[in-house]
């Protein structure tokens, strides 16, 4: 069809931009082309991303408020004029991107056009103030659907070369059966405890289901995998707490099974095709309808009830986890 055609996304947890995959995907589908993506490089898109066939190039904007406001703005227009888009697609309802097409001379500029975006986008028929009670996922998926855009596949997958990442990570390369635990949170409410995590290793190790555990979690949080390592008195958990997101993908593909907490990295494992288990007690399941994240909560669990309160991550047993997961592997 020869189109040019960029997607913007400004949210910056990676679990948000994975969500937003199959939609990305089926844009691409619609008109037969590659398209561009605009991001925030929180999101780490250029090292997840890379191996995507639909995608073509990727760009970092951060999307601030105050001065730095228009600052973006004009970044984004420069963008927009260099590229000559045929469509710009704005995932979400921010103004910024579709105030920088307007301005650049966009003659598509699609959104969802929930408050003041309408201004700005040349798509007549809008989601309504409503459905921003509606998750991210489900508001794209309706705005694909006002505009006639077929979606073929709802499950977000990732493919990568893993080939490309062991170059910088040979420490994550050891021989034997690795299964992975993501063990923080952005949210602090969704984290088991650590001494949670130290019990299920035991009870999988003495399954022999791993040689190796690879603890996923970030570096502002490393202060968990190091709790966990401590207080195991094992030797068996491998600290990923400091390797940058490439590292992170090559553990979880390196593994045989993932369980962890409701962050980015169960989104990406999901995606990556590796069997995921998520640790969930004070946040809905539902979400996960189109994830293939095997959910795990507590026995009295209701769902799409929200509780920002650590201490309910307790009412998920160690013993029900290591049944789960052993039922699910048939073992």
């Amino acid at each position: 069809m020869d189109k040019k055609i960029c997607i913007v996304y400004t949210h910056h947890k990676l679990g948000d931009l994975i969500w937003q995959l199959p939609y990305i995907k089926a844009i691409s589908e619609h008109y037969n082309e590659k398209v561009d993506l605009i991001v925030r490089e929180k999101t780490q898109a250029k090292n997840i991303l890379l191996d995507l066939k639909y995608l073509n190039q990727i760009y970092y904007n951060n999307f601030r408020k105050g001065l730095n406001y228009w600052i973006d703005v004009f970044k984004l227009t420069k963008i927009f004029k260099k590229k000559k888009y045929d469509f710009v697609f704005i995932l979400d309802k921010v103004n910024k991107p579709a105030i920088a097409a307007k301005i650049a001379g966009i003659k598509n500029i699609i959104g969802p056009g929930i408050g003041n975006q309408k201004k700005w986008l040349t798509n007549n028929v809008f989601l309504s103030n409503e459905d921003w009670k509606m998750n991210y996922s489900e508001q794209s998926k309706k705005l694909l659907k006002l505009q006639t855009i077929k979606i073929k596949d709802y499950f977000p997958s990732i493919e990568i070369n893993t080939g490309r990442l062991e170059k910088d990570n040979p420490d994550l390369l050891v021989k034997g059966k690795k299964i992975a635990f993501g063990v923080d949170s952005f949210e602090d409410f969704k984290m088991w405890y650590e001494e949670n995590f130290i019990e299920l290793a035991d009870l999988l190790h003495r399954k022999n289901l791993f040689d190796y555990i690879y603890l996923i979690c970030g570096p502002e949080k490393s202060y968990i995998a190091q709790k966990i390592i401590d207080n195991s008195n094992q030797n068996y958990f491998i600290d990923c707490s400091k390797k940058d997101l490439q590292g992170i993908i090559l553990a979880i593909k390196n593994s045989s099974f993932y369980v962890g907490n409701n962050s980015g990295p169960l989104n990406l494992s999901a995606a990556l095709g590796i069997k995921t288990f998520g640790l969930i007690a004070n946040d809905p399941i539902s979400e996960l309808k189109y994830s293939k994240i095997d959910p795990i909560t507590p026995k009295d669990y209701i769902d799409n009830v929200w509780n920002r309160n650590r201490e309910g991550m307790k009412k998920i047993k160690t013993n029900d986890v290591f049944n789960h997961i052993m039922n699910d592997l048939e073992i």
